[in-house]
């Protein structure tokens, strides 16, 4: 019977000693498996912020699609206006086709009128010699000249001459005058036309790069999501294991509940043995205080993890807390104030701003970063105090012209583009220029290399 009571006391130890052992196990299970659930959080967290950063570059883009749209449409409609300014000009040059024609026939009946009268006076008795002169020029101009020099006809054909002269002069200026608007409409139609196609290239790229930018976001977003899905598995996974815990206690203290209930029953049946009892007695005694012993290990470990998982979560807050470092970017300063300035006034359009033909010259094109090359030139050095004019010819003489080998940053550099110095700009330095391309915008650019390269003609205009 004392054997018996040993060995129901050593159960009795095992069973508490598993009871208390495998929560702590899945203690420690609990806290790898919250700690990979931080690292997901802070994954999540950067997600988000990617997210957010992507949200922000795709409304800037639609802002910008939007503005190249608007520069468009008003390129379209001066086009359009080109267009009709070309079919008037050339209705106006039929009309003066006509004209012309009236003109030659008015001339030629002048003519014979000095030829007759040049019979009329031969038949009247007048030199012979003079209508030999006459009739012998081989040109309108020869007779006029020859007719001029007849003394005894001068005053008589006078008004006939003027009437000549006064006639070819006006042919003449109308026919300058309207091929020389046609022309320049003409130009002007090849310079939109180009422009037009720059701007609907960099339309084309930015929408490339909204889908780029979509893109991005769209997997960000699956990648935010197949994140929040690990965690919440990594979630259920440790509700899942307390709840195991709970009933592995459950059925162990069950386990002990039955063990003490059989160790009194044992006790009990042997009372009348007084030896038996006595031994009984002091087993029961060992085996409560390491009952008590086991008992008190159990709970310490229990609430050693629980300190764990705390002390977790105290550092991942601690973590999200602290902000990230900022950087710090520096600049280099233009050599003089008024130059300085007006190399400097243009960054804030890098990147936010359209070409726009005739655009710059006034108040809403200027904020919403709408320029052609020369009011931007116009524009930033207003900025720096110094009034230049808004047009690349002007624009060449607002300063001395110094060699390519001595410019400096702040001077005016000007390129063959459609035309003969057709785009300017604002020299920065190190090969480059900033200005407002049609391609582009306002832009920093490199003029050593490529197609700038390629059309800078030498030109340097310096203002200060």
């Amino acid at each position: 019977m004392k054997k018996k009571l040993i060995v129901l006391n050593t159960t009795i130890m095992l069973g508490l000693g598993s009871a208390f052992a495998i929560p702590s196990v899945k203690a420690e299970s609990i806290t790898d498996i919250q700690s990979q659930r931080t690292g997901i959080q802070s994954d999540i967290s950067e997600a988000e912020q990617v997210i957010q950063q992507l949200k922000k570059e795709q409304s800037k883009m639609n802002a910008q699609i939007a503005q190249i749209e608007s520069a468009m449409k008003e390129n379209d409609q001066k086009i359009k206006d080109t267009k009709q300014e070309i079919k008037d000009t050339e209705k106006d040059i039929e009309s003066l086709k006509k004209e012309i024609k009236a003109l030659e026939e008015r001339i030629a009946k002048r003519e014979e009128v000095l030829k007759e009268r040049a019979l009329s006076f031969q038949e009247s008795g007048g030199d012979v010699e003079y209508l030999e002169v006459v009739l012998g020029s081989k040109s309108f101009g020869e007779f006029v000249n020859r007719v001029g020099a007849v003394a005894t006809i001068v005053e008589a054909d006078q008004q006939i001459l003027s009437e000549q002269e006064a006639d070819k002069a006006d042919l003449e200026k109308k026919q300058a005058t309207v091929e020389k608007k046609l022309q320049s409409l003409k130009d002007m139609e090849v310079e939109l036309k180009g422009m037009q196609s720059q701007i609907e290239d960099q339309k084309a790229e930015t929408v490339n790069m909204k889908a780029k930018i979509e893109k991005k976001e769209s997997e960000t977003e699956a990648l935010k999501q197949s994140l929040e899905n690990k965690d919440a598995g990594l979630e259920a996974q440790i509700a899942s294991i307390r709840e195991n815990i709970k009933k592995e206690e459950e059925r162990k203290a069950s386990e002990k509940a039955d063990l003490d209930r059989a160790a009194e029953e044992v006790n009990s049946s042997n009372a009348s043995s007084e030896g038996s009892s006595s031994s009984s007695s002091e087993g029961s005694s060992i085996s409560s205080k390491e009952e008590s012993s086991s008992s008190s290990k159990g709970e310490a470990s229990v609430k050693s993890s629980s300190k764990a998982e705390s002390s977790s979560n105290s550092s991942k807050n601690s973590s999200a807390a602290k902000p990230a470092a900022s950087k710090t970017e520096t600049s280099s300063k233009p050599s003089s104030a008024n130059t300085g300035s007006a190399i400097t006034a243009g960054y804030k359009y890098i990147g936010n701003s359209t070409y726009k033909f005739g655009g710059g010259r006034t108040a809403s094109d200027i904020a919403n970063g709408l320029f052609d090359c020369s009011a931007f030139v116009a524009w930033a050095y207003k900025q720096a105090g110094v009034s230049l004019p808004a047009s690349t010819d002007a624009l060449k003489g607002a300063g001395r012209q110094v060699s390519d080998s001595q410019k400096q940053p702040g001077d005016l550099v000007f390129f063959n583009t459609y035309k003969t110095d057709g785009h300017v700009g604002i020299y920065v330095g190190g090969g480059k220029f900033i200005g407002s391309q049609s391609s582009t915008g306002v832009a920093i650019a490199n003029m050593e290399s490529g197609y700038w390269a390629d059309v800078y003609n030498g030109r340097v205009v310096r203002v200060n």
